[in-house]
């Protein structure tokens, strides 16, 4: 993905009386390799969680903003928005965890809490504008901190975040595989749940298009949801760790012949990130079947 300008190259200021000097990494100003450096996060106030970093999983989103292919963003940049940590402090009203339990966090780290979408679980959609996990504006007041910097992610030694915006993880969970979970596992997850693929919804075949790291996590998802899947992917190099993950049947989607025996789809949950054609992919649809859009591809998609 071809990269942008940045809007802006700054010198990180030191921290303010209300922030600590962490250390993070990522592209101290735009073009440049990941490097470490310092920069200040948020001390821990009334409802705010601190947590060490234990994990920080590598989604490519975070390449595509590293590189200016989302737009012009601000650098230095701490990337990282697949967090999992062990709480080490918390603030006097937080209710939601404790000293030594471990918590994650995901794509975003405050909205208004008080529109339609907030109150109905969705504060990915805030009609007010979400604040990211990084390179975002600080506008809810719930991040705290110098208000002129953008967010900082995951990509280091410690996060802060609202009590509101943690996620509690149960014993037992296999911790370095539990922090994809929170951007590549609900970006699966939430499309299935909108389309009423969960819970008593059991038989039902969902396609899945490109069997990379989310498509290996919508593979598994669905398979436990009680569903056929069918894994859908340029040739055949991938088929069988597709059918190794879960997937009971797999289509080349260069293939005429492989797209027509295939199984029709109720949902389709398309993965791709590159520039690619979608018609291929209507065959494939039962009827009143949906498409879903996953990859953000860097041009608009033409469908007829």
């Amino acid at each position: 993905m071809e990269g942008g300008p940045p809007d802006q190259n700054y010198a990180m200021p030191a921290p303010q009386d209300d922030e600590y000097s962490e250390i993070g990494w990522g592209p101290a100003k735009f073009g440049e390799k990941i490097s470490a450096f310092n920069f200040p996060r948020t001390k821990v106030t009334d409802n705010m969680v601190k947590y060490e970093m234990l994990y920080a999983g590598i989604c490519h989103t975070d390449i595509h903003f590293a590189d200016g292919g989302f737009g012009p963003q601000k650098f230095p940049m701490v990337p990282g928005h697949e967090l999992l940590g062990k709480v080490t402090e918390v603030g006097s009203k937080v209710t939601k965890a404790k000293v030594g339990d471990i918590v994650a966090v995901g794509c975003l780290v405050d909205s208004c809490l008080d529109c339609k979408m907030c109150k109905s679980d969705d504060e990915q959609m805030c009609d007010k504008g979400n604040s990211m996990t990084y390179g975002a504006e600080r506008k809810h007041g719930r991040i705290g901190g110098n208000l002129s910097l953008p967010t900082y992610g995951g990509y280091s030694g410690s996060h802060v975040c609202h009590e509101h915006f943690i996620v509690n993880i149960p014993e037992g969970m296999d911790l370095e595989k539990t922090a994809p979970i929170l951007c590549a596992g609900i970006t699966m997850y939430d499309p299935l749940r909108h389309w009423g693929f969960l819970g008593d919804c059991k038989g039902k075949t969902v396609g899945i298009v490109g069997v990379g790291g989310l498509g290996t996590m919508g593979i598994k998802i669905a398979k436990a949801q009680g569903h056929t899947v069918v894994a859908i992917s340029r040739g055949t190099k991938k088929a069988e760790m597709a059918k190794v993950k879960g997937a009971s049947h797999t289509v080349d989607s260069t293939d005429p012949a492989s797209i027509e025996a295939s199984p029709k789809c109720d949902i389709i949950l398309n993965t791709v990130s590159a520039n690619h054609d979608l018609n291929v992919y209507l065959p494939l649809l039962a009827k009143n079947g949906n498409l879903v859009q996953i990859g953000a591809a860097p041009a608009p998609h033409a469908i007829s």
